[in-house]
Formats: structure tokens, sequence, C-alpha cells
């Protein structure tokens, strides 16, 4: 007993001295508030407690910085009023080529960059979705519309298809102010409130380009067309100018009037309605006959058996008939709104390969009057908050603990019995009111609420206030206590529709409306069994989990959103208001597991095959051994630590090849990286370090595959060049050979033709030889007189002398040749006179003379051979001369 006194003194006092340890750590901190604005990354407050981080926020803000980090989120503040330059085309360009945007200033740009790189695959690729969240008013709308402002910019940079992806740029912006005019309205808590939720996909092609878009829509408050809380306005569509909402106009304009519609007590049941100019102006405006409209508004139709009964309805009746009319034509024209913009900027399933989902839901809401819609709305935060505490504070906690790190496990607000309370199975609010809801009576409020209080009454989220009139019922949400009305609740769920209302709008002659209700394939509350009612909880939660499905198959990004004073007023920091945002959220459990843990988390087969080119090759032969066939027996176990091995080689060289001054200590390699079982674990600092480190080896080993692949480009051009030149010299002989044999096949020919025209002047020469003796005799007797003084007087003659004519009639050539004496004459006769002088010389007719004939045209002094060879080439070239 004395043991247990001293043991509980000593965990008092210890319990004492690290609350006093802890105060004076955090009065030290906030001492210096000149730099609590300093702090970009929460993570590095020292210690991480709601006040410190309360403290650096309120700075931050004071400064007129915004965005902060949070470990793996980012927290946002809301500054109510335009801040210049900060969402800049110059800022996105800024952020998009940086190397490291997480070296600059916090922004919503960071987060959305992170995205588009994962995408890119940094590591393994995959499709990404950024969660925006917070309350009503936070800036969640705003956030989201700078992040497809963002993603239009950085994803539409390249020059290819230029105009298609701007056309596609045009489209996704263009759809945002519409279905903002469409689904939000003023509320009491935000002037732009959401409501309606959406889901963006902007999808990418391989190139990263964005080449399309879809939309997906929950869960629209379409109550709001027919009733408004006070101060409070309808949705933005109805107060926008005639200009902006075209051919549409006609049916917003008979909803308007629908609403003015008004229905009187009246002594006779049948007649309730005011017959004024609005319900004419209404059926003018849908194009539906009045005498229709009165009808189906006024009087319902029942089946009895086989036949159909009128009752005319009460003044509360057509009121909600009136309301239902209108809200089932907001509903329908608000989703062929969203269909006709999915239909124009959504691309083809071939053209896209990954997205990235952009989540804007509306915020927690806590109204003093509360009903279905509320409940619906706080669900859906619940929901994302779950996969928030799931995937930040719960999984990563045990993935730690699996993986063999040495790990205390952080407390964290888990939100698993509200949601159990709400949609749990078998008995939960939902299901409750969906059987009450098909259950074949009358509506009543207080039964629905003892058969609550009956049924669940063991969870500890809810609760009831005995002294309240009303009934109604309370739940302990993450972010605080909502009370909720139940009167009009399952009216609301069952959302009838008449038939007779559908009838009368498939019977419209407007294009539009008819065209929204032409298929007629919408449930009224006549045609279906009360058994298969398909209630707007099951719808709602239906499409809700459709949504958990897409974000647990992609990296979730989350955004905080801090509403900082209740009133919206600009740069006003409430801190009651923060603080319970913040405690709501878990925003001081993420930044202690974020600091403590290990935000990446790659297997190590995807981080050798990403970062093994760091080593040397020898770890190849490693990653061979792992990627063969597992045998049965326990080889698993033995490739993990050969993969375990190779990637400590890769962080070891990692470390060592940072130099000197930058050699990380153990006990900081052991906070930046973490070897478990089968993955290794990070932080972004480290992430960092390897990939600059594998981008300088890419860059290297690229630098070595350009400089071989230009010493291959250079050896195959100088085969060419060598190649060409032989195939050059090869067709260059062949034309000279081709050249040579044409003239040598004509130098034949031309001897063959001289030699049968030379032997046919030789036989004509002698056959006239002893025919010509005695006329040569008598010629030479008259000639010689005349040449012998002249030849005495200069010893030689020159034939340009003679006078003509010599001879009194030609001789043939072979006599000529035959007989010509031997006499020297120069000839220097040129043209025309060196023929004449040529001819007179083989006319001399003295064979026995002591004459030669020399000419000087072609250098050769011979006999009569050569005064013949001289005359036959002579002839032979003034023939070609002249032929030619």
């Amino acid at each position: 007993c004395c043991c247990s006194f001293i043991n509980f003194y000593r965990d008092q006092d210890l319990r004492k001295s690290f609350t006093d340890s802890l105060e004076e750590d955090i009065r030290d901190f906030l001492i210096n508030e000149a730099e609590l604005h300093t702090y970009d990354d929460l993570t590095k407050v020292n210690p991480v407690t709601p006040s410190t981080v309360l403290k650096c926020l309120q700075a931050r803000y004071s400064a007129k910085v915004f965005y902060t980090h949070a470990g793996c989120t980012l927290v946002a503040l809301n500054p109510f009023q335009p801040i210049p330059h900060l969402y800049s085309l110059d800022v996105m360009r800024e952020y998009h080529s940086a190397p490291q945007p997480q070296e600059f200033k916090p922004h919503i740009f960071i987060v959305a960059e992170e995205a588009y790189r994962n995408v890119q695959g940094q590591v393994e690729p995959i499709n990404q979705s950024l969660v925006v969240s917070g309350e009503s008013g936070a800036g969640k709308t705003w956030t989201s519309r700078c992040l497809m402002k963002y993603y239009a910019t950085v994803a539409t940079s390249s020059q290819k298809c230029q105009d298609t992806v701007e056309k596609i740029e045009r489209r996704v912006l263009g759809s945002n102010p519409v279905m903002e005019a469409f689904g939000n309205a003023c509320t009491l808590r935000n002037s732009n409130s959401s409501r309606f939720g959406k889901y963006i996909q902007l999808q990418l092609n391989g190139s990263q380009l964005l080449v399309g878009a879809s939309v997906q829509t929950y869960l629209l408050e379409k109550t709001r067309v027919a009733f408004q809380a006070p101060n409070e306005r309808n949705f933005h569509i109805f107060y926008q100018p005639k200009n902006s909402v075209f051919f549409i106009l006609p049916i917003l304009a008979g909803l308007l009037q629908l609403g003015n519609v008004d229905f009187r007590p009246a002594s006779e049941e049948a007649q309730t309605c005011d017959l004024d100019e609005h319900s004419k102006g209404t059926a003018d405006l849908l194009q539906v006959p009045l005498d229709e409209l009165q009808s189906c508004l006024i009087v319902r139709t029942l089946r009895a058996g086989k036949q159909n009964v009128l009752k005319p309805c009460s003044q509360s009746e057509c009121s909600v008939r009136r309301d239902c009319l209108a809200k089932v034509i907001y509903a329908q024209l608000f989703d062929w709104l969203v269909t006709f913009i999915n239909n124009s900027m959504c691309a083809d399933s071939s053209m896209w390969c990954n997205f990235i989902g952009l989540l804007d839901v509306y915020g927690f809401e806590c109204f003093l009057l509360n009903n279905l819609e509320q409940l619906c709305i706080n669900y859906a935060n619940e929901k994302l908050q779950q996969h928030f505490v799931a995937h930040y504070l719960k999984a990563q906690q045990e993935e730690y603990v699996t993986e063999g790190l040495q790990w205390s496990f952080i407390q964290y607000q888990d939100n698993q019995g509200c949601l159990d309370l709400i949609e749990g199975s078998p008995s939960s609010i939902f299901s409750l009111l969906n059987e009450e809801c098909r259950l074949n009576r009358a509506s009543d409020a207080k039964q629905f609420c003892v058969r609550l209080q009956k049924e669940l009454s063991d969870n500890t989220s809810i609760s009831w206030d005995k002294f309240s009139k009303q009934p109604h019922f309370t739940v302990a949400h993450y972010a605080g206590k909502v009370s909720y009305q139940i009167e009009g609740m399952m009216e609301k769920n069952k959302d009838p529709v008449s038939p007779e209302l559908i009838s009368l709008l498939q019977n419209s002659q407007d294009s539009l409306l008819h065209s929204l209700f032409a298929d007629g394939d919408r449930e009224s509350e006549g045609s279906r069994g009360h058994s298969k009612v398909v209630t707007v909880v099951s719808k709602f939660r239906n499409s809700l989990e459709s949504l958990m499905k897409i974000l647990h198959s992609t990296t979730p990004h989350y955004t905080r959103c801090i509403k900082p004073n209740p009133d919206c007023r600009p740069l006003t920091f409430k801190r009651e208001e923060v603080i319970a945002q913040l405690e709501a959220c878990g925003i001081v459990e993420t930044i202690n597991i974020s600091a403590a843990g290990f935000p990446i988390r790659i297997p190590y087969g995807s981080f050798f095959q990403r970062y093994g080119l760091i080593t040397n090759t020898r770890l190849t032969v490693q990653m061979n051994q792992m990627n063969t066939p597992l045998s049965p027996t326990g080889s698993e176990m033995s490739n993990q630590a050969v993969l375990g091995s190779a990637v400590e080689d890769v962080l070891n060289v990692l470390l060592k090849r940072r130099g000197p001054n930058s050699t990380l200590s153990p006990d900081d390699n052991n906070n930046m990286v973490h070897c478990g079982r089968t993955k290794v674990f990070l932080t972004h600092s480290l992430l960092e370090m390897l990939e600059e480190h594998r981008n300088r080896v890419r860059s290297q080993k690229a630098f070595c595959i350009q400089c071989c692949w230009r010493r291959f480009q250079t050896r195959q051009r100088n085969l060419r060049t060598q190649a060409a030149t032989r195939l050059q010299a090869g067709v260059r002989s062949w034309l000279v050979r081709r050249e040579i044999g044409k003239w040598h096949k004509a130098a034949s020919v031309i001897q063959t033709r001289w030699r049968c025209w030379r032997a046919w002047m030789d036989a004509l020469a002698e056959a006239e030889l002893d025919d010509a003796e005695d006329f040569k005799e008598k010629e030479a007797s008259s000639v010689l007189p005349k040449l012998d003084p002249l030849l005495k007087e200069r010893g030689s003659v020159q034939l340009s002398s003679i006078q003509e004519p010599v001879l009194v009639r030609g001789w043939p050539i072979g006599l000529v040749m035959a007989s010509a004496p031997s006499v020297t004459v120069s000839l220097t006769a040129t043209g025309f006179q060196q023929i004449r002088s040529m001819m007179a010389c083989l006319r001399i007719p003295f064979r026995n003379g002591e004459y030669k004939v020399k000419t000087n045209q072609f250098d050769v002094c011979e006999g009569v051979a050569s005064i013949r060879a001289q005359f036959y080439f002579f002839i032979f070239r003034f023939h070609f001369h002249f032929s030619f």
C-alpha cells in the first residue's frame, strides 16, 4: 500500500514537472513575437501546442501571409479581401518553373504543382486529388477556382494543338461562374456559399496537357428555390441581368412567378387557388395550359383499384405541390446544365490517361434551424474527415509499426462513432429515416423522435433536450454539436413528385423544358411502390460512396481553409473562432505526426528502379536476382533482403557523395530516412536530395550518350564520305571507259573507211596511169619554161605567184600522186588560198624532176607520200568541218 502511494505521488510529480517544463518551453517560444511570422512550416514550431500554432498563424495573418504548411497539409486563412499579385500569371509561372517549389513561400500553387509533378511520374504516376475542406465561408470555392486557373495555365503551355488547348481552357474556366450562378447562394455565414458539392476531374494526356474535364455534382439544395431563411437569398442566377441567362430566362422567370402564386382557404374545398396574374404568368412562361397548371396545383389524383379519384388539396398541400414543382424544374435544369458542360469539355477516354481531381464541397454548417440538408452536408464533411484521419493519422502510424519503425503512437480524434451513428447498420439515423419513409403512413415527427431515442440511446454521439417543445436530436460532430429539427425531415427525404406534375411538364411547348422531362424516367410518388422508394439520403449516400472510392484510388492533397472571423471582416483574426476550427480538423495532431514521421513511403522495388542508377553497376546483378520468379519456399524474404541492402547502398552513396561539408550525422540520417521491412521511409528534404542527385547522374549519362552518339554520327559521316568518293571515282572511270570505247569504235570505222577509200584510189590511179602519160608530157613542155627562171633565181617557187589558171583541166588524184615530181615548194598560203595552192602543187606534171613539194602548214617536209597524206588529212578535216 505504501509503495502504491509512493508511485502515485511520483507520477503526480512527473506530470507536474512535465507540465511546468512544457509551459516554460511555450513561454520561451512566444517571447520572440517578431519571429513568429517567419515559420513557413508549423512542424518547425517547438513545442507544438494549440497555443503556439495559433500564435504563429495570427502573426502570419497580421503580416498578410495567408498560407502556412502544416506537415502534409496546407493551412489557408481567408483574408476576406483581394490581395494584389498573389494569384497572378507571373506567380503561377514562377512556381511551375521552379526546380524545387517547396523552397518558395507557402502557397496553394505549391500543392497544385506537387500534384501535377506526381502525375508526371516522380516515383509512380498515379491520379491525384486535391481536397479543399473547411467550414462555410472559409474560402474553399475561391481556392478551387485558383487551382483550376493554375492547371489551365501550366497544363496548356505547349504550342502543339494550341487552338484545341485554348478552347478547353476557356471552357473549363468558363464553366466555373456558370455553375456558381446556378449552385451558389448568399447565406448568413457566406455571401457565396456553395449549395452543392462538385468533384472536377481535369483530364491530362500522356504529355500532361489538359485535354478535357468533367464535373460530378452532389446534393443540390433545391429546397432553396422554394424557401430561404431570413436574410438569405435564392440562387445567384435569379439575380443575374437578363443578357446573361439567354434562352433559360423564361424558365427561371416562370419559377419566380410560380413562387408568387398564393393559395387561400376557401369555403368550398375545390377552390383554393387565387387565379391571379402570377399563375397566368407562370403558365405563359413555362408554356403550359393554364387550366392544367391550376388543376395540378389544387387537385390530387389518387388511384383506387383500377380507377383514378380526384381529391382537392388543402391550402398547405397546395403550397407543398407548388414548391415541389419549382424544385423539380430547377433540379432538372441544373442537371441538364451540368450535362451540357460535361459534353462541351469532356474528352474521349482514349485521349487522356490521368487526371487531377478538385473536390469542392459545402463546409460544415450549423444554423439556428437545421434539417435534412444540414445533416447531409455535415455527414459529407464527416466522411472527408474520416478519409483524412484514415490516410494521414491512422494508416501512417499503423504502417510505421508494421514496418518495424520505433514509433510512439500519437493519439488523435477519431470520428468513427459519429459516422456509425449517421450511417451505421443495423440501426442509424439514415436507416431509421429510410424505414420511416417507406412505411405507408403519415409522417409523425414526435413518433420518429421517440424511435430514435429507443434505437440509438447507446451511442454517445447523439443527445436530446428533454425540455424542448420541438422534436429534435443533437449530434456531436468532429467540428461541434449541431441540433437538427425532425419536423419536415421525412417529407424532404421522400422527395415526392406527383405524376400529374410530370405529365404537365412533358406537355410544355417550351423545347428545353419539354426535353428535361421527355424521357419520363423520373419516378413519381404514384408510379413507384412504397417498398422501392429511393430516398434522398440513399441517393446521396451512394454518390458519396462513389466519391470516396475515387479518393481512395488517388493520392490526396489536403488544404485546410480557416475562417478567421464569423462576420467575414477583412484582416480580422478571432482567436476563439480559429482555435475551434484547428481542433476540429486535427491540425495539431497532423503537425506532430508529420514532424516525427516520414511522409514519403516507397517500396524497395520502386525505389531501386528509380534511384538505382546513383550507384555503380554491380547492383544491377542484385536487381536481376530480384526479378527472377519467386520460389514458394520463403524466397520472398531473401529477395526483400537483397533489395534492402541495395537501397541502403544507394542511400550510403548519396550521403558520401555530398562531400565533407554536407555529411549527415547518424542521428540526422535516422530522422531523414528509415528502411523498413518492405519500404523505405523518407522526408521531403531527403527526397529532394535524391531527385537532385538522380538528375545530376542522368545529366552525366545523357552527356555520355550524346558523346557516343556524336562519335557514331561522325564515323558514319566519314564512312559515307569515303563511300561516296569511291562511288564517284568508279562512275567517272566508267564514263571515261565508255567514252574511250566510243572513240575506239569511231576510229575503227574511220580506219576501215580510210583503207577502203585509199585502196580504191590506188586502183583508180593505176588504171588511169597508162592513158595519161602522153598527156602529161605535153603539159610539162608548156609549164617548165615558166618555172625555170624562177627556180634559178630564188631556189624555190611561191605557188601563189603562178598565174592562174596553170592547168587546163584537173588530174585524178591517184594519177597526180603517182606522177608528182620532186619539186620543193613553200606553201605559205592560208584559208582558201591554201586550198588553191595545194591543188596547184598536186597538179605539177613532171615525174622525173628534182623538185619537192614542201608545206609549212603541218611542219613536215616529205616527198610525194607526205603531200598525199597531208592532202588526205586536209580533205578529211575539210569534209568534217563543213559537214558539222
